[in-house]
């Protein structure tokens, strides 16, 4: 194998946890040399490609980054999300070593705000029960009942940049919207802030739009959801942690609750064994939320954005 050129050899390595970037993401990281770990890496393999190109950054769309690839990369100086989420990244790990970590923050929240709109309809209106009814010859306009949303509370946990997208849109609907989030700021007046205890007393759908921490794992589970009002409606397009699984099935079963509709699950690609295979009342999509051609675009630059932002010093705003 012949050797690199020298200009090509020396400049510093961006390697991206996944197969691609938006060509206009690329533009932004030109004068560096970007590897890609393909399509689904495993922790093992970035580690090694780590290990083999000391990337200056690392951009984190699959799978994410620990210690040991961190070690592998002492000139590694920033780890930079594909997305907003930044739960697969060992942040303590990098906080000790000196590495920044930054997120795309509100790049793909349109993009997931209209995907759990997409999950809230398709419950209340039993979308993809009365297709599947609809191809097998059967026509229920005598014998169903869907729920009309208007007029009802829609609860929402987490009211970042996504959050508040969906805000907008429930409000439009004619939704009454409550929420909880100790951090937000300056919210619009259609969301009435409440607690966790009035969030699950007075919704009659629930929308998770929060990160995956320590102290909210397994938000909802049995004792949660028993507090809920009969018949919610739960969507999540944030991160599987969040719901006890095996309890939010047998919500499900027991009627406590109507519906779920998921894009987020505790482990992905969804497990063989998963609880809601092949179950009722569930609507299930494979965390595509923020896979959209605007998205993709959108969460790429800014990833690139943020990584010259931490190696130059240049702020994202000022990256023409």
């Amino acid at each position: 194998m012949s050797a690199l050129p020298e200009s090509v050899a020396k400049r510093p390595v961006v390697l991206v946890t996944g197969a691609d970037l938006a060509p206009q993401a690329l533009a932004l990281l030109d004068g560096y040399e970007v590897v890609y770990a393909g399509k689904t890496p495993t922790a093992d393999d970035i580690v090694a490609l780590c290990g083999a190109n000391d990337p200056v950054a690392v951009i984190v769309r699959y799978n994410g980054v620990n210690a040991a690839a961190m070690d592998a990369a002492p000139s590694l100086k920033v780890i930079s999300k594909h997305g907003s989420g930044t739960d697969t990244i060992d942040k303590t790990a990098a906080a000790a070593r000196g590495i920044a970590v930054r997120a795309a923050v509100g790049a793909n929240a349109a993009a997931v705000a209209e995907q759990a709109l997409a999950l809230l309809l398709a419950c209340a209106k039993s979308v993809t029960q009365l297709n599947d009814r609809m191809h097998a010859g059967h026509w229920d306009k005598a014998t169903h009942k869907s729920l009309e949303l208007g007029g009802r509370a829609i609860g929402l946990v987490g009211l970042g940049a996504i959050g508040q997208r969906f805000a907008k849109m429930c409000d439009a609907m004619g939704m009454k919207v409550i929420g909880f989030d100790p951090f937000a700021k300056d919210l619009p007046d259609y969301i009435r802030v409440v607690d966790m205890e009035t969030l699950f007393r007075e919704s009659d759908a629930i929308s998770l739009h929060c990160p995956l921490t320590d102290e909210n794992r397994g938000l909802l589970n049995a004792s949660s959801l028993s507090r809920c009002m009969k018949g919610v409606i739960v969507v999540n397009t944030a991160r599987g942690g969040l719901i006890d699984e095996p309890a939010l099935l047998a919500a499900v079963q027991s009627g406590q609750v109507r519906a779920a509709g998921l894009d987020s699950f505790a482990v992905e690609p969804l497990a063989a064994d998963n609880v809601f295979k092949g179950q009722p009342g569930f609507v299930l999509s494979p965390h595509v939320g923020g896979v959209t051609s605007d998205a993709y675009v959108n969460m790429g630059t800014a990833a690139a954005r943020n990584v010259r932002a931490v190696i130059e010093g240049v702020e994202p705003s000022a990256i023409a």
